[in-house]
């Protein structure tokens, strides 16, 4: 049986994830109100705190920052010398087409934008299923998860915070 905590632990963790992506986003108007309305709903200080700083943002201040020729990359294969950018993509590829996740954003599929909305994306599978009571998509999705931040973004976005910071 379900914690009746779990659902709602995972739409919160859907919406902290959420966020995070669209902070990595080119802000536009209705970018600022969807930031502001998601920064309402996390209880992550961190990431309200990042919320009420973007509210400022210029794309002028994102391209020089994170854009293409920006001073930090925002994209997974920037971090991964050595590694096949091509293998890279494909991968993302089969993991979004995998759960059917077609991301709105501009932005590539190895950009940090889209795979944390992957991730967020995850977790509202992940809920779906919860509800629907079907332990197997649980489980599949969960593992899918948690593969999908070991293998593109846990080993990166330490490397990233540190020249972002």
């Amino acid at each position: 049986m379900t914690r009746t905590t779990v659902i709602p632990d995972a739409l919160a963790e859907a919406a902290r994830w959420r966020l995070a992506g669209l902070l990595f986003e080119r802000p536009r108007e209705a970018w600022r109100e969807e930031v502001e309305s998601l920064a309402r709903e996390v209880d992550d200080g961190g990431l309200r705190a990042a919320a009420a700083l973007a509210r400022e943002a210029t794309e002028g201040d994102y391209l020089a920052l994170l854009g293409p020729g920006g001073a930090v990359p925002a994209r997974e294969v920037a971090y991964r010398e050595g590694r096949d950018p091509g293998w890279l993509l494909a991968d993302l590829r089969r993991y979004y087409e995998a759960f059917a996740y077609a991301p709105q954003a501009e932005d590539p599929a190895d950009h940090f934008a889209v795979e944390a909305g992957f991730v967020g994306y995850l977790w509202l599978k992940e809920a779906l299923a919860r509800s629907s009571a079907d332990e197997e998509a649980v489980a599949v999705t969960l593992e899918a998860r948690e593969q999908f931040v070991a293998d593109h973004l846990a080993g990166v976005l330490p490397m990233f915070a540190r020249r972002l910071a």
